[in-house]
């Protein structure tokens, strides 16, 4: 569908990009927002480093991870000890606020404008931040949300309470096993409700999301738009990327722009038509504001 050939920043001007990047946002009647883990990062919610070692250290001391991503995968001996991670991981990455006020800083940007966002991202940040919820589609689940491990329903289950309890509780790296999760319905654990594999739970609150985000697309598919990408990598590019640039490429009034620090890009087919920054987004949101 599109060329080999892909335009880069390096090509462009990072602060005649960053002046392009403002106008179309004073212009546009629409602004469309994809988000990917490179926002969170920039906004300071990092998954290793620093930030991990003061919170895992026991973890990667005992297991050998260096990462919370890589200790979400990890096959600890007891759920207790699974859970004492998961618990910890919760609290500091969807029940603290981020460091820096990026997302804030972007709601600014767009909240007196037709917007609507979807993301990749499970902290939920957005809500957090002020955006509309009703604007908002998290397509890969939730860190506030538990779902059977079976799954035997498809309903997915508050857990603030539980992981709290679980992350005040939890002693020599496990929590208490009365604090075990389990459904309601079938009594099987509960597991995070976390896109990962095929048993993943689309519930109501995700399939009304999903419906209201793809009737804002077509309603104004032919609009003055800005896709602005944020942070979008190539884990999962058909979620975000990939129909960006074909809705850019089908509506001739649209703009495309990607801010990702270290691979920003378009095909060649929308060029013209990309806004392409290849530097931290927390520092291009700041410049945005003046």
């Amino acid at each position: 569908m599109f060329s080999r050939m892909m335009t880069t920043q390096s090509t462009k001007d990072c602060f005649a990009e960053i002046e392009r990047l403002k106008s179309a946002l004073d212009t546009a009647e629409t602004v469309i927002i994809g988000a990917g883990a490179g926002l969170s990062t920039a906004a300071g919610f990092t998954y290793s480093g620093v930030r991990f070692h003061e919170n895992f250290s026991d973890f990667e001391e005992k297991y050998g991870f260096h990462d919370m991503y890589s200790g979400g995968f990890f096959p600890f001996e007891t759920p207790e000890e699974m859970w004492a991670f998961w618990s910890r991981n919760i609290m500091l990455n969807r029940y603290t606020e981020p460091p820096k006020p990026v997302y804030g800083n972007l709601l600014s940007l767009v909240e007196n404008k037709d917007y609507f966002v979807i993301t990749t991202n499970v902290d939920h940040c957005f809500q957090k931040a002020g955006f509309d919820k009703n604007r908002l589609f998290y397509t890969q689940g939730d860190y506030g949300l538990f779902q059977c491990s079976e799954p035997c329903c498809n309903e997915t289950f508050d857990n603030e309470d539980t992981v709290k309890q679980m992350y005040e509780q939890q002693r020599d790296m496990k929590i208490p096993s009365s604090l075990l999760p389990k459904c309601p319905h079938c009594g099987k654990p509960l597991t995070m409700n976390l896109r990962a594999d095929d048993t993943f739970v689309e519930d109501e609150g995700w399939h009304k999301a999903a419906e209201r985000y793809s009737d804002f697309i077509r309603s104004r598919k032919n609009s003055p738009v800005l896709y602005l990408e944020l942070g979008v990598g190539y884990n999962t590019p058909v979620i975000i990327k990939y129909p960006f640039w074909q809705l850019t490429a089908e509506n001739p009034n649209a703009v495309y722009a990607c801010v990702n620090f270290g691979d920003a890009s378009a095909p060649y087919e929308i060029a013209e038509r990309s806004i392409l920054i290849n530097k931290d987004i927390s520092m291009v949101l700041n410049e945005l504001q003046h």
